[in-house]
C-alpha cells in the first residue's frame, strides 16, 4: 500500500469502489474509485480490555472492515488490500483468528481478498507468499521486489482459477497494457531466483533462524526508549517511546529530530542500513538479508544499542 494512503495510521487495508467493477465481461472503471480505510492490527497500542485478549482484538479489527464496507455500500465495494503483516507503522502482525474472519467477511459481502504480497512475499517471512504463513487463502496477490531477490525488476500479480476463467476462456478482456510486460530477461531472473530459494533453503533458513533474531532484538528492551520488538521472520520493528511503561509518544519537538533523517543518519553512520519509519508511531524497521545468522543479528543488535544510547533522552 502506498505511503499516502497509510499517511494518518489508517487500516491494514484499503476498501477500492468501483460501481462498474464487478459483474462486467470488460473490467472498465466508469469514474472515480474511491478508498475507505479500517483499523490497523497494532496489539501494543490496543485499548486495555484486548490486552490481554489477543483473540478477542482480532475479532474486533477485522469486523472494523465489515463496518466499513456497510457505510460504504457493499454493492460499491470492489476489493479488500491486505498485507500479511502491514509495512507502515512498523511491521504490525495480524492477531489471532484475524485473516480467517477477514476472509469470512469478504466472502459474505462477495468481495475480493487481495494479498499486497510487495514486501512480505519470497522468503521475507519465511514462506514463498505471507498468505501461506498465515493460512489464509486471497483472490489475487500481487508481489514484486523478493521475486528476483531485486537482481531485476519485475512484478507479478497472481489470481485464483475463479477469478480467471472469464479471461481464460476468451468470454472476457482485461483491458490493460505495459510496454515492459512480460520481459524475457526479467522473467529468466525470476525463476533463477526460486531455483535459488528452494536448492539453498531460503525460506527454511529464515524459519529456523527468526527466534534467534527476535530474541537477540528483545535484549534491546532493557532500553527505557525501546517500547515494542515486533513482526516475524526476517522482518521486524522496533518502536521507541519517551516512556516504556506508560507507552508514552515523544514530544513534537523531539520526535521531529528522530524523524527527520537524524536517526536513520546515526545508525547508517554506525554501520547499519535500515529504515527510520514515522509514519505511523516511530520505529527502526529491519529487513535483513535471508542468509544471516545469528554473528549478524548480535552485530544488529549492538549497533542499534550504541545510537540509542548515544541520543536517548537524559
Amino acid at each position: 500500500m502506498s505511503s499516502a494512503e497509510l499517511r494518518f495510521r489508517p487500516a491494514m487495508f484499503s476498501i477500492v469502489l468501483s460501481a462498474h467493477f464487478r459483474g462486467n465481461k470488460t473490467l472498465k472503471r466508469d469514474g472515480p474509485v474511491h478508498r475507505g480505510h479500517a483499523t490497523n492490527t497494532n496489539s501494543y497500542r490496543a485499548s486495555d480490555i484486548y490486552q490481554d485478549d489477543p483473540e478477542g482484538y482480532g475479532t474486533w479489527a477485522a469486523d472494523e472492515i465489515a463496518k466499513e464496507i456497510e457505510a460504504q455500500g457493499p454493492d460499491t465495494v470492489a476489493a479488500v488490500f491486505v498485507e500479511p503483516v502491514q509495512n507502515a507503522g512498523g511491521c504490525l502482525m495480524p492477531p489471532p483468528g484475524y485473516f480467517a474472519r477477514v476472509r469470512e467477511i469478504c466472502d459474505r459481502y462477495e468481495v475480493l481478498l487481495v494479498s499486497d504480497e510487495v514486501i512480505c512475499a519470497f522468503g521475507r517471512l519465511g514462506y514463498f507468499f505471507g498468505s501461506e504463513r498465515f493460512n489464509y487463502i486471497p483472490d489475487i496477490i500481487t508481489c514484486a521486489k523478493g521475486l528476483t531477490s531485486g537482481y531485476a525488476p519485475l512484478g507479478a500479480v497472481l489470481a485464483s482459477e475463479k477469478l480467471m476463467e472469464p479471461f481464460a476462456t476468451g468470454e472476457g478482456v482485461f483491458a490493460h497494457g505495459s510496454t515492459f510486460a512480460g520481459h524475457p530477461v526479467a522473467t529468466a531472473v525470476g525463476l533463477a531466483n526460486i531455483s535459488a530459494f528452494v536448492r539453498e533453503g531460503v525460506n527454511e533458513n529464515v524459519l529456523s533462524n527468526e527466534g534467534l533474531f527476535l530474541e537477540t532484538l528483545q535484549q534491546l528492551t532493557d532500553l527505557p526508549m525501546v517500547g515494542d520488538v515486533r513482526g516475524c521472520g526476517y522482518f521486524y520493528a522496533i518502536e521507541l517511546v519517551a516512556d516504556q511503561e506508560s507507552k508514552a509518544r515523544f514530544d513534537p519537538d523531539f520526535l521531529g529530530r528522530l524523524s527527520d533523517g537524524w536517526l536513520a543518519r546515526e545508525l547508517f553512520d554506525e554501520g547499519l542500513y535500515c529504515r527510520v519509519d514515522s509514519r505511523g508511531d516511530l520505529v527502526i524497521q529491519l529487513a535483513p538479508p535471508l542468509i544471516c545468522g545469528q554473528e549478524q543479528f548480535d552485530e544488529i543488535e549492538q549497533k542499534i544499542r550504541t545510537v540509542l544510547l548515544r541520543i536517548m533522552p537524559s
